[in-house]
């Protein structure tokens, strides 16, 4: 009995053993893949345009600043800030909508499907366009503050919602409501403003990196990387939350503060990304879903870097098509984005739908069977 037991426990050891090596092997090659995307994509984003750099001539600018001064500048003023903006913003607009997720546990919330970055939109509009009739001019963390407040608002009345009605479709449905009546009021303000620098609200109200300088990135970089700090020491009680409430509390989280902040969370990076570069549709959702596909896992230590990482890569790939599809005619980045993260959203919907239908059929089988044996 003793050598049966030491054989059972060794192939138990060594199965975990396996399982465990074929995970890490799984996480590794993910995130390589994901690294060598990353600095592909930059490459080639800092390579295409209307003035076509070599690559040999990019690694020789960007180590030594040295070269062609149209090139050097092109480089240096134009095209490497807004592509560093397009990589920082679109890992906090996947971490939000990561973290929204979490938060009402359904993987179909996102800052823009649920009105949040329309908020945050409205807000900022009402500030920028109050303050140039004033002639201030309006700073990054202001800005960052404005859509900061426009978000809490709307996730109030989401909340508010969610109260009262516990189907997670009539609450989406009422943040989109809440979306279009944002949007709404934002376009009413910007189609009648007469200024110059405010008409130009109209490009940003759509969603757009450019026109990003080094300021524009050496804030982003400050308020993202301390939120992101912050969602790192949030990954154990997210990894506890996601097992369920009650295994949250028994480990020592108290729920009340932890859902305050993860919406906190969630809201600067929304807000981050609606003050520089508009309302972004569909990134949210969809990356965090494809990452945790790729990855195997939900465990929040692996899927927060990789989702970073992830949503970067996205949208400079979607600011690529959206720079160069019709050029010189530049795209809007939520078409870009809608157009490869929509077909992931359906996609979706519908495993959640044959998900839903399998546990009924289930259920159904458990219960005859149940009724079955209960006849004399």
């Amino acid at each position: 009995m003793t050598q049966k037991n030491s054989l059972q426990n060794n192939n138990t050891a060594e199965s975990f053993s396996h399982e465990n090596l074929r995970r890490r092997t799984r996480y590794i090659t993910v995130f390589i893949v994901l690294a060598i995307a990353f600095f592909v994509i930059i490459v080639v984003n800092i390579n295409s345009g209307n003035v076509h750099i070599p690559i040999s001539r990019i690694f020789e600018i960007l180590l030594t600043k040295d070269g062609d001064a149209k090139e050097v500048d092109i480089i240096w003023r134009i095209r490497l800030p807004r592509i560093l903006m397009a990589a920082m913003l679109g890992g906090a607009l996947s971490l939000s909508g990561f973290l929204l997720q979490t938060f009402f546990e359904n993987p179909i919330a996102g800052p823009f499907v649920l009105g949040i970055s329309s908020g945050a939109k409205m807000v900022v509009a009402i500030v920028m366009i109050y303050g140039l009739t004033l002639g201030y001019t309006m700073s990054s963390y202001s800005l960052i503050a404005a859509a900061f407040v426009g978000s809490l608002i709307s996730i109030g009345f989401i909340l508010i919602v969610a109260r009262r009605v516990k189907n997670m479709a009539a609450l989406l449905v009422a943040g989109i409501m809440i979306g279009y009546i944002c949007s709404a009021i934002t376009d009413f303000i910007v189609t009648f403003a007469s200024d110059s620098d405010i008409v130009n609200l109209r490009g940003w109200s759509l969603g757009s990196f450019s026109g990003m300088s080094w300021s524009n990135v050496h804030i982003t970089a400050v308020v993202v990387g301390i939120t992101l700090v912050l969602t790192f020491l949030c990954a154990k009680p997210i990894g506890a939350y996601q097992l369920g409430e009650a295994y949250a509390q028994s480990i020592g989280v108290n729920i009340k503060i932890f859902r305050i902040v993860l919406i906190l969370l969630s809201s600067i990076f929304s807000a981050t990304v609606t003050a520089f570069a508009g309302p972004i549709s569909f990134v949210g959702i969809a990356i965090p879903f494809l990452i945790k596909g790729a990855l195997g896992t939900s465990k929040p230590l692996v899927v927060i870097p990789a989702t970073f990482i992830g949503g970067g890569v996205f949208c400079m790939f979607c600011d690529l098509i959206a720079r160069l599809a019709f050029a010189p005619l530049e795209l809007n980045i939520s078409t870009v984005t809608s157009i490869f993260g929509a077909p992931v959203v359906i996609y979706m919907m519908n495993n959640r739908r044959r998900g839903l239908r399998g546990t009924k059929s289930i259920s159904s089988c458990l219960t005859s069977r149940s009724d079955i044996t209960k006849r004399p």
